[in-house]
């Protein structure tokens, strides 16, 4: 569905990525474990994202164990918002930092690399 996401964004593992061109979203099912309401809350912050700016949102795991956010977009898509993606990444860490110190922790919880 994300072309091998799943694998990419160079060392990491893919937690979710949300698309507004092809109105997708995907949850990787590694992590079909963690709680409905906290698979909810990132679904929820994903597709937000993606609805209020367009693009596409990765939220991922880099070799160290850190949840990172990358936002990519069509060349030929002028609508989309560079300046408030980067202040919804920012507002997105500070309104849910609980949240990703808590994955970071379930994630460094498991060899995730391995799997």
């Amino acid at each position: 569905m994300f072309d091998n996401l799943e694998k990419k964004v160079e060392d990491s593992v893919v937690l979710s990525v949300a698309n507004a061109y092809t109105r997708q979203y995907y949850l990787n099912e590694r992590f079909l474990g963690l709680p409905q309401a906290v698979r909810e809350e990132i679904q929820i912050m994903c597709v937000t994202f993606t609805e209020e700016i367009g693009g596409i949102l990765i939220l991922y795991f880099d070799e160290d164990g850190e949840l990172l956010i990358e936002t990519r977009t069509d060349e030929e898509d002028i609508l989309y918002d560079e300046i408030g993606s980067r202040l919804k990444v920012k507002q997105m860490l500070d309104n849910h930092r609980d949240l990703f110190e808590s994955l970071e922790l379930y994630y460094k919880t498991f060899d995730w690399k391995n799997m």
